[in-house]
Order: structure tokens, then C-alpha cells, then sequence
């Protein structure tokens, strides 16, 4: 009997400090953004110089700035996310805290002018810092004095935009019910499915590493290429030696590799650093530039697109 009571003591124990743990588990930062969709349909977009080539791009500033029901339904979802424990940046405030930057960060060049332009949801992206953006998309039928609303959203990692859920949802008519209302109830009927494929997604990034980008280029007045050797060994050997090693998991794929360029995708980079700092594309490539200054004398740029993709230019700062 003491040996029955005792094991069901410890199945007691651990499954309350399992749950205890699991209540505690970190949760992802999310914003909630209108999605492109949205944008079109209610005529918020703008032209975008993307590097000499014009590109139609979301107006997120006057969509937030001139639609009331955006406003109203932002924050009612964002408050649905915070109130289950995940937070949620406010999309207002991270626009005008991208305001207060845009006239530091509005040309980023070096020496050569040599640039790398950003979409607005990228500057964006590197503003709020989170893990996942939402889009919303949303469409008010109307039947005589009934309403309905068609709602869909779309779970997205903000460093790669590779999409890991979705929840789409047609809800009931209502003669009486607010717009912000009507999606409360769309928004609640997929919540749960939502927020677990969001939570297995971030567990798996907690566990296997930030997915990145990078890229390797350099500049004309560079003496030499990737092929040039420093004691011994090719530059792109150096460089790829440095990924492996600094890598969760040495897990990485060179996708193209020449005397000029070398382009890594799902890189998979630490969470956080040494000193448990968050770490992205930008502060983890910075290491590299540091590496390559400290050990070879080697100069060289970083210029970044959002969280997830960095490219690192030799020859010069």
C-alpha cells in the first residue's frame, strides 16, 4: 500500500508541475496587421521605390489613420490574443514609433552608395520585433437588415513570411450585432486552432532556431574575391565554417555559391545570444562582420530587410 501510494503521489506531482510548466511556457509576440487583401479592396496602397522599380505596397498608415472600423477591429482582436496571455503590440503606436525613426533610417547607404530598400511591413517588422504578424481580412455581406461577416486571418513568421496558419470563418446573420462584434464571434469560433498551430510553430523556433537569410557579396573595391585565400583557406570556406559553427545545429543550406556571392536560406540561428539577448538576422550577421574584421582585417557592410534577411557586403564599412 505505501508503494501504491507513493507512485500516485509522484503521477499527482508530476503531471501538476507538467501543466504548471506548460502554463508557463514562453508565448509569442504577435502584431495584427489589415492584409493586403483589406488594403486593395479599401484603396490603401501606395507606390514603393523598391531599389528603381516601382511596387504597389500597403498604405498602412493612412489605413490606420482614416478607417475607424480598422481601428476598432484591431484592437478587439489584439485584446482577444493578451487576454490569453499572448502580447500583442499595438499597430498604432508601432506607427508612430516608426515615424519617430523613418527620418534616421530613410536612406541606408554605404560608402559606395550601395542600398538595400525596405517594404513598409518590413520597417515594420524591425520596429515591433515580434514573432508572428496576423493578417486580417474581413467583408460585410449584406441581406436586407441582416449582416454577415466573411472573415479570414492568416498567421505569418515575421522574419521569414512563411505562412503557418490560417483561419477562415463565415458567421451567422445578425440584424443587430456591430461590425467589431460580428468578428468577435468569427474570431472566437477559430481561435483555439489558431493560437495552437501559432504556439507549435514558435516551440519548434525555440527548439531548432530562428530561420534566416544571408547573403554574401562584395564590393568592386575589394581586392580580391570569396576565392581568395587567408591563411589557407578560401574566403568562402571561412565563411561557411562560421555559419556551421554558429548555427543551431549546424542547420543551414548554401543555396548558391560563386567568387562573388554566396546566398544561405533557412539558417537557423540561436533565439537569444551569450548575454540572453534576442537575437535577429541583423545582430547574429554583425558577429560575423566582426569575425571576419577581428581574425582577417577584413572590411565589410551589413545591410538588412526586416528581422529574417541580412547581406553583408566585403570590402569596405
Amino acid at each position: 500500500m505505501k508503494n501504491i501510494f507513493i507512485t500516485i503521489t509522484l503521477v499527482i506531482v508530476s503531471t501538476f508541475l507538467s501543466e504548471h510548466v506548460f502554463a508557463q511556457a514562453k508565448k509569442p509576440t504577435i502584431m495584427i496587421i489589415p492584409s493586403s487583401t483589406w488594403c486593395e479592396k479599401n484603396k490603401f496602397k501606395k507606390v514603393f521605390d523598391n531599389q528603381g522599380n516601382k511596387e504597389e505596397v500597403d498604405d498602412y498608415e493612412s489605413a490606420f489613420n482614416k478607417s475607424t472600423e480598422l481601428q476598432q477591429v484591431i484592437t478587439k482582436i489584439s485584446s482577444f490574443f493578451r487576454d490569453r496571455g499572448y502580447p500583442a503590440e499595438r499597430m498604432d503606436q508601432v506607427i508612430k514609433d516608426l515615424k519617430s525613426q523613418e527620418a534616421e533610417d530613410l536612406l541606408t547607404t554605404s560608402k559606395t552608395g550601395s542600398t538595400l530598400s525596405e517594404s513598409p511591413l518590413d520597417k515594420l517588422k524591425k520596429v515591433a520585433k515580434t514573432d508572428i504578424i496576423v493578417t486580417i481580412d474581413w467583408q460585410i455581406i449584406e441581406n436586407g437588415p441582416f449582416l454577415q461577416v466573411n472573415y479570414n486571418s492568416i498567421g505569418l513568421d515575421a522574419y521569414t513570411n512563411k505562412q503557418i496558419a490560417d483561419a477562415t470563418k463565415v458567421g451567422q446573420p445578425n440584424a443587430a450585432a456591430s461590425v467589431p462584434l460580428l468578428l468577435e464571434t468569427a474570431v472566437l469560433a477559430n481561435m483555439d486552432n489558431l493560437l495552437a498551430s501559432l504556439q507549435a510553430h514558435f516551440d519548434d523556433l525555440r527548439l531548432n532556431g530562428r530561420e534566416i537569410i544571408l547573403e554574401i557579396r562584395k564590393f568592386e573595391s575589394f581586392n580580391g574575391d570569396l576565392e581568395t585565400e587567408f591563411d589557407g583557406k578560401e574566403l568562402n570556406q571561412i565563411i561557411e565554417n562560421w555559419v556551421s559553427k554558429n548555427t543551431k545545429g549546424n542547420s543551414f543550406s548554401l543555396k548558391d555559391a560563386t567568387e562573388s556571392i554566396m546566398n544561405f536560406n533557412q539558417v537557423r540561428i540561436p533565439f537569444y545570444d551569450e548575454n540572453g539577448k534576442a537575437l535577429d538576422a541583423r545582430s547574429w550577421a554583425n558577429d560575423l562582420r566582426k569575425y571576419l574584421k577581428n581574425t582577417y582585417k577584413i572590411d565589410s557592410k551589413i545591410l538588412t530587410r526586416g528581422l529574417g534577411s541580412a547581406r553583408i557586403i566585403i570590402g569596405e564599412k
